[in-house]
């Protein structure tokens, strides 16, 4: 009966461990397509501590880290596009419409059938074109407009790239912390 036991728990670790890599590979996707993965990391973490056995890593520090990561990400993200907006002389309300011309071409980028690179480049065109109207409507100047509308499209990529850039950080911290406490 022992034996069953010992089964049963090593083979939901084994389970609760496969989980937690693949919840880390679908947070660095997710990250790519400009939706926090940190987030999903986060919660990975979470399995992790539950079903870390005697194991002491994760902890509740690692916790507390990986969601004020979190919490700063979401906050990047949403001040990035607006800082630079205006940062180039555009309104409050074209940072607005590159926040929500971002989100729309996102959601209408799956149209582009290229995973991954579809939505993004839905993302950048909609935002672009979203701060760029606001702009125009508002100056009367193309260049200025284009101007200030790049500023969206760079935000962007900028944001993308702290993204993966945090949830491949993250990830890696989790996994290889799970392993080398294992091992010790």
């Amino acid at each position: 009966m022992e034996t069953i036991i010992h089964l049963a728990a090593t083979l939901g670790t084994n389970i609760g461990i496969l989980a937690i890599v693949l919840l880390c590979a679908v947070a660095v996707v997710l990250s790519c397509l400009s939706i926090s993965g940190t987030w999903v990391v986060l919660g990975a973490a979470i399995v992790a501590m539950l079903i870390r056995g005697e194991s002491p890593f994760p902890g509740w520090i690692t916790i507390g880290v990986f969601a004020a990561l979190s919490i700063a990400i979401e906050i990047a993200e949403t001040m990035a596009g607006s800082w630079s907006v205006t940062k180039r002389g555009g309104s409050k309300l074209a940072g607005i419409a590159a926040l929500l011309g971002g989100l729309v071409g996102l959601v209408l980028g799956v149209i582009i059938p290229i995973p991954i690179i579809g939505p993004i480049l839905g993302m950048m065109v909609l935002s672009f074109s979203a701060t760029f109207m606001v702009e125009l409507w508002r100056l009367k100047r193309i260049e200025h407009a284009a101007h200030i509308a790049w500023g969206a499209v760079w935000a962007r990529i900028w944001v993308i790239i702290l993204k993966e850039g945090i949830t491949l950080g993250m990830s890696a911290a989790l996994l290889i912390g799970m392993v080398l406490s294992r091992l010790s």
